[in-house]
């Protein structure tokens, strides 16, 4: 599982994102770039990079659950996950 801290610190730059998206918008569709130099650098929705939703990785994420491979996996055997069971042939 990853630290609190870096948990934390991706819920703030999602937070920072949504605050400035629509100034973000407008100063581009200006081709104001120095407006946008003065942004806050998290602002930038560059700067997110997808979690898992419970324990934190930051890899094996997928979109469609927003949950890591591994976490999805053990759902899935214990079937919480509606729809969704191993396959076999």
């Amino acid at each position: 599982m990853a630290r609190e801290a870096l948990k934390a610190r991706e819920r703030k730059r999602e937070r920072l994102v949504a605050k400035y998206a629509k100034k973000r918008a407008e100063l581009k569709a200006a081709g104001d770039y120095e407006g946008l130099d003065k942004l806050p650098r998290n602002a930038s929705p560059v700067r997110l990079h997808n979690r898992c939703k419970l324990t934190g990785r930051p890899k094996g994420y997928m979109r469609k659950f927003g949950i890591s491979r591994v976490t999805f996996r053990e759902m899935a055997l214990d079937g919480k996950i509606p729809g969704v069971k191993k396959a076999s042939w």
